[in-house]
């Protein structure tokens, strides 16, 4: 049964305090094998704010849920209204100093593979290659009817036909790529069909309340069993969908090494906690073991 996300987590008391000690990642990039997870917290260096950090988007948005997308015209209608408006401004967004230096790190085999529970690309933008994308690509679209898959540069298009002039002011956009418009700036925003059969599209990605493909996971947790650690970039860890690899490397004895500025639901399981900017963390961490960075992308 697909169940409600859970969208909010508040720390325990007893939680571990955060450290500004790089050390332990550095020791772990050095041994190599270490498998990165990475959440909405990377990105923010790019201008697409994540969830539940400071200044994060639920305090002023619920994201759409598979349960809703599915079950009502309307809801699709503001969904694909505000998509579209975001996907202007997520389009555009560019790989930050944290994507470069998971990048480099992989090109200096320390890292064995990327799983990242964001939508935005940026992390095969900066040159990781084999990222498992575990909650689906927002550059992707999915007719519901008959499965066939579409660029989202090719919808874009199309619903800039159909809906010519629109052009409203969002309060702000979302990690998954949903702009923040009112009802009456949705307005009557015309949705297109599956050009093929007719069909509902989706952007092909897992909504919340949506299952991971079953597949998917069991490819993550192969990476989990191989590598020698994991690295948390940018993760609150608050579902479970990225929480399970955490608890599988914990059980399997393998360290867990977080970097995130806020308390996550895995730092129970971590070795430590690093509460430090991503984007200048990592690059420390690549000065420190030699590895060099490529400049921001153009």
């Amino acid at each position: 049964m697909r169940m409600r996300p859970t969208l909010s987590w508040t720390p325990a008391a007893d939680l571990p305090p955060g450290t500004t000690d790089l050390e332990p990642v550095v020791d772990a990039l050095n041994t190599g094998g270490v498998l990165v997870l990475s959440g909405a917290g990377i990105s923010t260096e790019s201008g697409i704010p994540d969830y539940r950090g400071e200044g994060g988007s639920l305090s002023r948005h619920t994201p759409m849920t598979y349960q809703d997308f599915t079950g009502s015209a309307q809801a699709r209608r503001r969904y694909w209204a505000r998509s579209h408006l975001g996907w202007r401004t997520f389009g555009q967004a560019r790989p930050n100093a944290g994507h470069l230096a998971v990048a480099a790190f992989a090109r200096d085999a320390r890292v064995s593979g990327v799983i990242t529970q964001n939508v935005d690309g940026l992390h095969q933008a900066a040159g990781s290659e084999g990222v498992v994308e575990l909650h689906g690509s927002l550059d992707r679209v999915v007719c519901l009817s008959c499965r066939t898959f579409s660029p989202r540069r090719e919808l874009a298009r199309r619903l800039e036909a159909e809906n010519p002039g629109f052009d409203p002011v969002a309060a702000g956009i979302n990690p998954d790529g949903d702009a923040d418009l009112t009802d009456a700036q949705v307005g009557d925003f015309r949705v297109v069909a599956c050009a093929d059969c007719g069909g509902v599209l989706k952007p092909d990605v897992v909504f919340f309340g949506e299952a991971v493909p079953p597949q998917r996971v069991e490819h993550c947790r192969r990476l989990v069993r191989e590598a020698a650690s994991l690295l948390v970039l940018g993760s609150s860890l608050t579902v479970m969908s990225g929480l399970r690899f955490v608890r599988q490397a914990s059980r399997e004895g393998k360290p867990v090494l977080i970097v995130n500025r806020d308390p996550t639901r895995g730092d129970p399981h971590a070795l430590t906690r690093v509460a430090l900017p991503l984007g200048a963390a990592l690059t420390t961490v690549a000065g420190r073991l030699g590895v060099p960075v490529a400049g921001p992308a153009d």
